[in-house]
């Protein structure tokens, strides 16, 4: 192979291109237009949805969710440390303090953490003004369990389903639990608009607020009035029309992300010491069961059983021109961060040691594929002489 073999890049085709094309030719360049306002509807028809607002990013859409529930400056917000720090970072966007929870083997949250952590720090004083918990790298978290706990606190639960879509959990799609939620379209996500996001909710009045304070908080004057501080968070309507193109393309994506997993599966299934990370995948959606969206297929490796660490085979595919990547490293292990309260059980930090993702895109071709686990099998043999 010649090009350098990514995690997980853009799958883009003709259909994209005839997409922005079109919005460009139809006038519509600068943001908002026909295909922001279409594209809202049809994911909020995908996620099972009243109401979707598409922005610039998932992290502006975590900083309007956080707002529209009304976490303030001095508060604090309960939420995953396994996850990528843009949670983190919305959640000081407000003012407020992250209280960092640990994960179950799943790599979600923990919720009878969540439940500890959200009444030690009401006992201390704290304000708990949400909780926020994360879908890790494509797995719905219980969220049934969770809302139970945010219910019986009187805490607003708002969902960071940036990794998730497309996933199931219960037959419920990701994006459908929480006061609201949001999704991200960066251009490594399971669907891109390059860069964007979008937030999810069921009241009108949240996401006719969502859409105000993402538009610089302007007031409906011929003149320019503001009452309050807005933000400039809208999705323009040429990444719109990307981001339709690739809803409609979203299931063979996932379909081919699946089967990555599935091999891969079967290629570390006899080899000591390695697990797949996430636990059991699912059947079908139709099933009722919970299904990953298979955004990235990450493994862990007891070093031990092994005789080698996830980081042996990442250097190892980096030598050949592919990237993988440790699991997120726990945001109560991250120095800006090292002030913030955390309830920690080790689990998370077990996996950032152990855990590596490797190339898992839908873009990723036949051959591309074939020489990713050609260059594993290689190490394995190596390794196990």
């Amino acid at each position: 192979m010649t090009a350098r073999i990514y995690l997980s890049s853009p799958d883009v085709t003709e259909r994209e291109e005839q997409a922005v094309v079109g919005a460009l030719r139809s006038g519509w360049v600068a943001p908002l237009g026909p295909d922001v306002d279409a594209f809202e509807a049809e994911l909020a028809a995908f996620t099972g949805r009243k109401h979707a607002v598409a922005l610039s990013s998932g992290t502006a859409a975590l900083h309007l969710a956080l707002l529209g529930v009304g976490v303030t400056p001095g508060s604090v917000v309960v939420t995953s440390s396994m996850t990528f720090a843009a949670t983190a970072n919305a959640i000081t966007y407000t003012g407020a303090t992250p209280v960092f929870v640990d994960s179950d083997e799943t790599g979600n949250v923990d919720p009878a953490l969540v439940d500890k952590a959200i009444g030690d720090q009401k006992a201390q004083g704290a304000h708990v003004s949400a909780l926020l918990p994360v879908d890790l790298i494509g797995k719905v978290a219980d969220h049934v369990a969770l809302a139970e706990v945010a219910e019986r606190h009187g805490v607003p639960h708002v969902v960071d389903a940036a990794e998730s879509l497309g996933a199931f959990r219960e037959g419920r799609p990701a994006g459908q639990d929480g006061i609201a939620s949001i999704v991200s379209f960066n251009g490594n996500k399971i669907m891109t608009t390059s860069g964007g996001g979008a937030l999810l909710c069921d009241d009108a009045d949240f996401a006719r607020r969502v859409r105000y304070l993402s538009t610089q908080a302007r007031q409906p004057e011929v003149h320019y009035e503001h009452t309050e501080t807005g933000f400039n968070y809208r999705m323009s309507n040429l990444l719109a029309a990307l981001g339709r193109a690739q809803l409609e393309r979203l299931p063979a994506m996932l379909e081919r992300r699946r089967e990555w997993r599935t091999r891969y599966r079967a290629l570390f299934a006899a080899v000591p010491g390695v697990t797949m990370f996430g636990g059991d995948d699912g059947a079908t959606a139709d099933a009722g069961t919970t299904v990953d969206n298979f955004w990235l297929t990450s493994v862990l490796v007891d070093a031990d059983r092994a005789g080698w660490t996830s980081d042996d085979l990442r250097l190892h595919l980096a030598a050949h021109d592919i990237e993988a990547r440790p699991l997120w490293k726990p945001m109560h292990l991250q120095p800006v961060f090292a002030s913030a309260p955390a309830y920690a059980n080790g689990t998370s930090e077990r996996f950032f040691r152990t855990g590596l993702s490797l190339p898992s895109g839908s873009a990723l071709s036949d051959e591309q594929f074939q020489y990713v686990t050609e260059t594993i099998e290689q190490f394995l043999q190596k390794a196990s002489g």
